[in-house]
């Protein structure tokens, strides 16, 4: 018997078992559906991940005041877990102290407020930062939609972002135009491009010490360090933590009073967890698998039951165990073929509402998951049939043909 007789056999029995089997096929459309839209979002979240961290400065190291002993590298310190000071400040004594490490290339104190900031008779509470000017330009990578950054002579001027000049005020702000903050003028001379800290205002510290409320001379809320390269940052890190334990006299973790975080360290942590998450997604959408081909050999051990007759006038005409196993075979694959086609066509479905609801925009089916799905449904579909289509081919036809 040729491949096209047992695929015509294999359809009819399909067929004439529609029910059965079209309950089957459900159990590998979800398997595969949910298995191959989670790799995509999977796929679309660490491309996404990716482009984000290709923009980001990833030799950044920022110190802060503060710490607990449940800090970790994802932030500022928060939460108990142990000692925190609430009075400690960052100086200009601790810069100097971490001044001469090697590797690295800039260090700029920063502070950072809350003020109303008024345009044309309206009033908005924006974000304000103060940096140092010297270095400022040279520590951050944003792009520029007009005009120029901080010059280390500039006082009451601001770089402000791409909202702040478009969409805060009823009428936008252009370069070289009069904002107030705290009843002084500060001339804008550069607007951020769009995506690049949209809702702040970076101002010279020293002008920024008079406008934001409660803030003093050489006190920082931040330090931030910038290694001079990527495979350095773990190890300035290291050694900014032990040149501040001993400038702030702190003896042990009980008396430390600041915290040390680094965007690379950040980076990898967010990465490992969207690997774990995808992980653990996909092993619970694999066992929706494991159940279909269950489904399929339970459905394939009735067919061999109910076609019991079939097979022994089959045998009796002349068609030998290969041929009885391979109808049997092609219809356990033609169940996962049309399950893995489903399925399929059911993750573009899911793809496309999950993009729109997270708000992903390049998320896609990949091509070669569409055939590693179809694929996996049917090898899980001819894995399922071995059994019963095994049982079948060694029925003696005359035991067959008696069978009721």
């Amino acid at each position: 018997m040729r491949n096209r007789n047992y695929l015509k056999m294999a359809l009819s029995i399909l067929y004439h078992s529609k029910l059965r089997s079209w309950l089957t096929i459900i159990g590998i459309v979800i398997g595969i559906g949910a298995v191959v839209t989670i790799i995509s979002l999977s796929n679309a979240l660490s491309a996404n991940i990716e482009s984000r961290l290709s923009d980001m400065d990833l030799t950044l190291i920022s110190i802060t005041p503060g710490y607990t002993k449940a800090s970790s590298t994802m932030g500022p310190p928060h939460g108990d877990g142990g000692t925190t000071s609430s009075d400690a400040e960052l100086t200009k004594t601790d810069i100097r102290s971490i001044k001469l490490i090697d590797n690295i290339d800039f260090i700029s104190g920063q502070i950072s407020g809350r003020e109303s900031t008024y345009y044309m008779g309206e009033s908005a509470t924006l974000s304000i930062t103060g940096v140092d000017p010297q270095v400022w330009q040279y520590m951050v990578t944003y792009d520029l939609e007009s005009g120029r950054m901080l010059d280390p002579t500039d006082k009451y001027v601001a770089v402000i972002g791409y909202k702040v000049a478009n969409e805060i005020y009823d009428d936008p702000i252009s370069l070289n135009r009069i904002i107030t903050v705290n009843g002084k003028s500060v001339r804008v001379v550069g607007i951020l491009a769009s995506g690049e800290s949209d809702n702040s205002i970076f101002m010279p510290i020293d002008a920024a010490v008079d406008l934001i409320e409660d803030k003093k001379p050489d006190v920082y809320d931040s330090i931030i360090v910038k290694a001079d390269n990527v495979d350095n940052v773990k190890t300035v890190k290291e050694k900014v933590e032990k040149k501040l334990m001993i400038s702030r006299n702190a003896m042990n973790e009980n008396d430390r009073d600041f915290t040390v975080t680094d965007s690379l360290s950040m980076a990898e942590s967010v990465s490992e967890m969207i690997a774990s998450m995808s992980l653990f997604l996909g092993a619970i959408a694999a066992v929706s698998l494991v159940v279909g081909s269950v489904g399929i050999a339970n459905t394939m051990f009735t067919s061999v039951l109910e076609k019991t007759k079939d097979i022994g006038t089959m045998k009796a005409i002349g068609a030998n165990n290969i041929d009885i196993m391979m109808i049997f075979l092609y219809n356990s694959a033609l169940v996962g073929f049309v399950g893995g086609i489903i399925g399929i066509v059911l993750s573009f479905i899911l793809t496309y509402l999950m993009g729109k609801l997270m708000n992903i925009s390049n998320i896609t089916v990949a091509p070669y998951l569409v055939v590693l799905g179809i694929s996996i449904a049917v090898v899980i579909g001819i894995i399922s049939g071995v059994v019963p289509a095994y049982n079948a081919s060694k029925m003696k036809p005359v035991d067959a043909l008696r069978y009721e």
